[in-house]
């Protein structure tokens, strides 16, 4: 019997503390942080930081939808970060740390705009969502020691609302 797999791409401020919050969902398969949306190929972390390449610092997950969905992937990210501060999470400014969800297929985009509105007509927060939704652009997989950094360190977040 072969696992149906499916890609997500999140990026909602510092990828070390998102990408630890969804290793530990159950049906999550495969993480990486990276780098997506900008404009230089292969970026380093120091490119990035910059702010002048216009990637968003991200994680990209590997998923079986028969045991999680797309739709609680997207409910998980807008709980784990301000979604209604552009770029900024907490003490981290710049673009790198947008709130942004990189759609795969049609899909996708139709969810993502639907949770939005949801979280939006539900007044989930005080102010409105500026989370960007938009077609999945090149992911560059970021360095060695960003991978499952916070495992590697001993650490358990970035800043969380």
């Amino acid at each position: 019997m072969t696992m149906e797999k499916e890609q997500a791409l999140l990026g909602a401020g510092c990828f070390w503390g998102v990408e630890a919050t969804f290793r530990k969902i159950e049906g999550v398969l495969e993480t990486a942080v990276g780098y997506s949306g900008g404009d230089v190929v292969n970026p380093t972390y120091e490119d990035v930081c910059t702010g002048i390449t216009d990637h968003a610092e991200v994680v990209h997950i590997v998923f079986d939808p028969k045991v999680v969905s797309y739709r609680m992937l997207l409910t998980v990210f807008w709980q784990v970060h301000d979604p209604t501060t552009p770029n900024r999470q907490g003490p981290d400014q710049g673009t790198q740390y947008r709130s942004v969800v990189f759609c795969y297929s049609d899909a996708q985009h139709a969810e993502a705009q639907q949770i939005k509105q949801e979280f939006e007509e539900a007044k989930k927060f005080s102010q409105p969502i500026v989370t960007e939704i938009t077609p999945a652009s090149l992911f560059y997989r970021a360095e060695e020691y960003h991978q499952r950094y916070f495992e590697k360190q001993g650490r358990g977040h970035c800043y969380r609302p």
